[in-house]
């Protein structure tokens, strides 16, 4: 499926209300499309295999691409260690293949670490609240490129096996407060379902937006 495609898909599940692809098309515009802000976030990330840790990224408006639908883009990073269920699994994984007559074998594989740098393109439907508060809701993908690093693994194929490219689908709630003309706090929920992770996150930050921008 084009990116096109998925796009229209996309706004189409964020719009309320029983909304005909034609009567969509005649709404959809790039006229509204530009660069509108940028912003910086923080906050904790948790998944079901990494330990919890701080994520910071970055965030770019790009515009209305329909009524009260945005473009944004964005970047984050992360890095967390496997927990220690994933560790203990891999340690047993790895006692069944040791050749161990007296039976008092241990494995220790330390601390192995997995980093996240993913990119994301969101839709979001936004809900004006007054002139200085506004929610949203968002619908995006991320391609994510990972990691994988420990002195046990290093120069491994479970090292390789970490190093990997992925996509996901991502869903969001936030909201935005102004504080002053060119200025937003914003803050938002976030989660994440790929192949090898899901996560969530929490992050607050602040936005810089050109007056007269969404």
């Amino acid at each position: 499926m084009s990116v096109k495609a998925l796009t229209i898909a996309a706004i189409l599940l964020l719009t309320p209300g029983s909304v005909t692809a034609q009567s969509f098309l005649e709404q959809f515009s790039y006229e509204g499309l530009g660069f509108s802000g940028i912003g910086f976030d923080i906050g904790p990330v948790g998944s079901n295999r990494l330990t919890t840790e701080v994520s910071a990224g970055v965030r770019v408006d790009y515009g209305m691409i329909a009524p009260r639908v945005r473009v944004m883009f964005g970047a984050n990073y992360f890095k967390g260690q496997l927990n220690q269920e994933e560790i203990l699994e891999f340690q047993r994984q790895l006692l069944q293949i040791v050749q161990d007559p007296t039976g008092d074998a241990t494995v220790d594989v330390g601390e192995i670490r997995w980093s996240n740098l993913e990119a994301t393109l969101d839709l979001q439907y936004v809900f004006p609240s007054g002139p200085r508060f506004l929610s949203y809701i968002g619908l995006g993908f991320g391609a994510h490129i990972r990691n994988g690093s420990g002195t046990a693994i290093e120069n491994t194929f479970v090292e390789d096996a970490l190093d990997t490219i992925a996509a996901s689908a991502d869903l969001s709630l936030g909201m935005e407060v102004a504080l002053a003309n060119h200025f937003n706090f914003t803050t938002d929920i976030r989660g994440t379902l790929s192949s090898e992770l899901i996560m969530a996150s929490v992050r607050a930050g602040f936005m810089y937006r050109i007056l007269g921008s969404n």
